[in-house]
């Protein structure tokens, strides 16, 4: 038993079937049928007993397959058909045709009347059902969905046209009992939008049990591994139920089954081509089967097809098997497990060591992408960018019915108004790896390929910056080697390039690839761009040439590293930047995709030390950074104090004093102790219990009395804001809601204006010690 589509005329695959669930009555839309189908519906209808008064009621949601009734099932336990079975029913269409009345336990006594009727010839569950009964098969149905001719009253109709008369034919007979509302599930072809009949019909199949249990042996013994592992359930699951597979296709797209029969004896043969079927059969007239084979079946035959086989190549010998295959979740079992059983069949070796598996690509929103909903994203679309208009045009191009294009419409100027920007093929590439793919769903946000466009320019404008620091007469060392002039910034710099090389290995060794790109944008965007190059620009504006050469050719390695690093996901960009890197004594690759993948072993400077030292001295920065943004003296280069009996903030100020005073844009940055008295107007705040980082109010127009009364005001409304809430809260507790959205909202609430108030009694306090001095 096939699915078969009517519209295509066509047996399809099950990946091609959709199982929709319609939970009450719905009209839908069908080919061939104008005025659509109403689905949902259960009818009931009554069959005579023979030599009886008596009538047994049955329920069907596919009124139609009566016609091909051949029996009608209870359940052995259901005390209200007992007496009934082993006894025969007349149809009502057909009186030479008796029914039998049959038990059979798999019958649901609790659903419609607990009578079922059986078609073998439309049905699977009927189909195994007379298969246990000896029960005939009656087939009703031609290939385009209309009934046989010599069915009488009924011959030639569409099937849906033979549902509507057949209710009106019973009735007038008296044995139509009604109908209801009836949750179903229909399955649904995704190339047509017809509705799937399940039929007998003469097919060429593939025997899978022998391959389904050697495919499942190799997972078992660790040959073929499964990425994530947690696949391995549904592989048990598909392949121990493993039945034939239908093979046969009736649209001639693929490959023609190479099956020839003898237009004399019939008697058929496998063969490569005419002639030689024309040998194998004896006889000088055959002609080849007409059916093609599923595409399903010609694509498992890809990882060795393609590389010659069934001869003997170099490429056959040289590239399988192949070690990682990397496809989508949803058709582990349609081409994976099949590419496994063919390729162990037909050349006695797995494909492939290990599949990667991602998950379902979804909208922004979580939803399936469909062309009904019209959140269908083409990544043309993203790499070229499109108009709103274009997007609407190509629904309109579809073939959606007119309610599905205005929702489609709808979907598309709520998630693009202004239509797709053009991204290019790299920010695309790179947004796709940085989510995780192993993920059973993959929610896909243009958003995030524009935020990774950013950072593809980020990169550009930042080669600019490195290139503009290099002499043209720059040539890089091949093994770099301080020059003794760096100071902690370079080695942490160093440090963290080492630990982005070791995390691009270690994540692409696990196909982690989200934590690969994870780990390029944090090194590129937030070390080197944000703190590194920044923290360098007075260096270059000094007179120390040494240091600056030292600089360089990190700067350079860092580059270089980069884009070595970054080109599996950003080929088009990294080409472009690595053909005008300087190149070094040792032979330069011709292209970055065939250049050596930067490795650990040639980056040996982690440094965990440095990495303390530099995360203090950034703490340090945000703090200076937080209070020149509160007093409004950003543009101005004020003093900095670190007040601290601590020592270490005297190492780490002979460290990173470039770092600290460039990108605090600090005048000058001083360690003191806690007893000494700084004679200029400063505010201050505490970095931890040993630290107090003091900032000159130099260059402000700050009149000391008027701010303390500004912030003294915005203090008492924060605390009056917090009373007012504070009695909220206490309004709720008594009400016993406690745990309510809204209570926990009004907590969040006054623990944030805790803080506010916090930070206002800081700076009230630093502008006191000022006025007092």
């Amino acid at each position: 038993m096939i699915n078969w589509s009517c519209a295509l005329q066509s047996s399809v695959s099950d990946i091609e079937v959709d199982k929709k669930s319609f939970e009450v009555p719905t009209l839908l839309q069908v080919p061939g049928s104008e005025n659509g189908v109403q689905v949902g519906i259960l009818s009931r209808f009554a069959y005579q007993i023979k030599d009886s008064d008596e009538k047994l009621v049955v329920a069907t949601t596919r009124l139609e397959t009566m016609l091909a009734d051949t029996a009608v099932a209870v359940n052995p336990q259901d005390i209200r058909y007992s007496h009934l079975v082993g006894k025969q029913l007349v149809h009502p269409f057909d009186k030479s045709r008796l029914i039998p009345i049959i038990a059979d336990s798999f019958v649901d006594m609790e659903f419609g009347t607990g009578a079922v009727k059986i078609t073998p010839g439309h049905d699977p569950v009927d189909y195994e059902v007379g298969r246990r009964h000896g029960l005939p098969i009656i087939e009703i149905l031609n290939d385009d969905g209309t009934l046989h001719k010599d069915i009488p009253d009924f011959g030639g109709l569409g099937r849906f046209q033979v549902r509507r008369k057949l209710k009106d034919t019973l009735s007038n007979l008296g044995l139509y009992c009604g109908d209801t509302g009836q949750s179903t599930v229909l399955p649904i072809c995704s190339r047509s939008g017809d509705i799937i009949e399940p039929r007998l019909k003469e097919q060429w199949f593939l025997d899978c049990q022998n391959m389904a249990q050697l495919a499942m042996q190799a997972v078992e013994s660790g040959q073929l591994n499964l990425v994530p592992k947690n696949n391995e359930i549904i592989w048990w699951e598909w392949l121990t139920k493993s039945q034939d597979w239908c093979l046969s296709r009736q649209l001639w797209w693929g490959h023609r089954i190479p099956v020839y029969t003898c237009n004399k004896s019939k008697e058929t043969t496998c063969a490569m081509n005419e002639e030689e079927a024309k040998v194998k059969l004896k006889s000088a007239s055959v002609y080849q089967d007409d059916d093609v084979l599923d595409t399903w079946f010609s694509s498992s035959l890809l990882p060795f097809s393609v590389l010659g086989w069934p001869q003997k190549t170099l490429d056959l010998e040289q590239y399988f098997p192949q070690q990682l295959m990397e496809t989508g979740q949803d058709i582990l079992f349609f081409w994976v497990s099949r590419m496994v059983m063919l390729s162990l069949e037909l050349t006695g070796r797995l494909p492939f060591h290990k599949v990667l598996l991602h998950g379902m690509v979804r909208d922004a929103h979580g939803r399936k992408m469909s062309k009904s909903l019209g959140n269908v994203i083409d990544p043309l679309d993203v790499i070229k960018g499109t108009t709103l208009q274009n997007l609407e045009k190509r629904l309109e191009e579809g073939n959606l019915n007119p309610k599905e294009i205005d929702t489609a419409r709808l979907g598309l100027h709520q998630d693009f108004p202004n239509g797709i920007a053009q991204c290019g093929a790299d920010a695309l590439r790179f947004t796709l790896c940085s989510l995780n793919a192993k993920n059973v769903d993959i929610n896909f946000d243009v958003t995030n390929v524009e935020s990774k466009l950013r950072f593809c320019n980020k990169i550009w404008q930042s080669f600019k910056f490195i290139f503009s620091k290099l002499p043209s007469d720059f040539k890089p060392l091949n093994t770099l080697e301080l020059y003794g002039k760096e100071d902690g910034t370079d080695l942490w710099i160093l440090s963290k390039l080492s630990i982005m090389v070791q995390l691009c290995e270690t994540h692409f060794a696990t196909h982690n690839f989200h934590l690969v790109t994870a780990a390029l944008q944090q090194f590129w965007y937030q070390e080197l761009c944000d703190v590194y190059l920044e923290s360098v620009k007075p260096v270059f504006q000094s007179d120390d040439v040494q240091w600056q050469e030292a600089i360089q050719q990190i700067l350079f390695l860092c580059a270089e590293t980069f884009v070595l690093a970054a080109a599996p996901f950003m080929p088009f960009l990294c080409e472009e930047l690595y053909q005008r890197l300087p190149s070094r004594d040792v032979g330069k690759a011709e292209s970055v995709c065939i250049a050596e993948y930067p490795k650990p072993d040639k980056f040996h400077w982690s440094n965990d030390s440095v990495h303390t030292s530099m995360e203090q001295c950034l703490e340090i920065i945000h703090y200076i950074q937080k209070l020149r943004k509160d007093f409004n003296i950003m543009g101005t280069k004020s003093k900095a104090y670190l007040q601290t009996d601590n020592s270490v903030y005297n190492e780490l100020l002979t460290l990173h004093k470039p770092c600290l005073l460039s990108l605090s844009k600090s005048g000058d940055i001083r360690v003191i102790k806690p007893s000494d008295q700084v004679t200029e107007m400063c505010t201050e705040v505490y970095v931890n219990p040993e630290l107090k980082v003091k900032v000159e109010l130099k260059g402000t127009s700050v009149d000391l009395t008027q701010e303390l009364d500004r912030l003294q005001k915005k203090k008492e409304n924060q605390e009056q804001d917090k009373k007012e809430l504070n009695e909220k809260l206490d309004k709720f507790l008594r009400k016993n809601k406690g745990d309510s959205q809204k209570a926990i909202h009004l907590k969040n609430k006054i623990a944030a204006l805790d803080k506010d108030v916090y930070k206002l009694d800081q700076m009230i306090q630093a502008l006191q010690g000022n006025y007092q001095r």
